[in-house]
């Protein structure tokens, strides 16, 4: 028998090892879990990443790996990039805002130089390039750079959880770069620090879902303190749920709703 589609619960999703092992691309059974659900409850997507890396997990490795973004963006209630800096229903844009614009021409590249400067006095295991990615609504920051390899990267990884590099980037971040400056800094991912105005977290997003919704589920794996599903983790207006993998992500969803 068909189960009716409920109107007022939304599933929220971090995408970067919720949905997908990090920067790998959704799994076909995990695309055909989701619209499945889809046809129960609402569902919506939200990751620290800009529109074009969430377009490349989320096409996946099925026949429809290429599909155009609209396509994709369709699949979803809502898609909300940069943590929702730029939101998306369906494939109407609703908003985006811009970190250039708040900051400032000289405040960004004061911050850029520091980090830039703290960063060139780190010896780790490999450094490649792209170490500061401007995007919309943060500035992300990458120790060992973005141009690495996945082998790279879980190397980079293992290393910091050793080390902890990025929370001590993170303490002199926050001493650099005082109260006045209006800017939070999160670990996220498995390499990088995002950095944004404050108030301009995951929970950013939560003001473009109506407020119909009634109960809002949201599935994240960086939910501990500083990490940057935490904000939208506690927020009262959602119910947690910590996952580390999307195997979790979906057994996690089958309790709850017997799919």
């Amino acid at each position: 028998m068909a189960v009716e589609k409920s109107n007022d619960i939304l599933c929220l999703f971090d995408v970067d090892g919720t949905l997908t092992h990090p920067r790998q691309k959704i799994e076909p059974q995990m695309e055909k879990y989701l619209q499945k659900l889809r046809n129960v409850v609402h569902v919506a997507l939200v990751g620290g990443s800009d529109l074009s890396k969430i377009y490349e997990q989320m096409c996946g490795n099925s026949g429809n790996a290429n599909k155009p973004l609209e396509e994709l963006l369709e699949e979803y209630d809502y898609v909300f990039a940069e943590n929702g800096l730029v939101s998306y229903k369906g494939s109407t844009l609703l908003g985006k805002q811009s970190i250039a614009n708040f900051l400032g021409e000289e405040k960004c590249q004061e911050f850029i130089n520091f980090c830039l400067d703290y960063m060139s006095k780190l010896i780790i295991p490999r450094k490649r390039g792209n170490f500061i990615e401007f995007r919309n609504g943060m500035i992300n920051v990458t120790i060992c750079g973005r141009s690495v390899t996945q082998a790279e990267r879980e190397e980079f990884a293992a290393y910091d959880q050793q080390h902890h590099l990025r929370k001590q980037f993170v303490e002199a971040l926050e001493k650099r770069f005082p109260e006045e400056y209006g800017l939070a800094f999160v670990i996220g991912g498995q390499i990088s620090i995002d950095v944004f105005p404050k108030g301009w977290d995951k929970t950013y997003c939560l003001r473009w879902i109506p407020d119909n919704f009634k109960t809002i589920h949201f599935f994240g794996d960086k939910t501990a303190v500083g990490g940057n599903d935490h904000s939208i983790y506690v927020h009262p207006k959602t119910i947690g749920h910590h996952v580390n993998c999307p195997d979790e992500t979906m057994s996690i969803l089958s309790d709850i709703f017997g799919l």
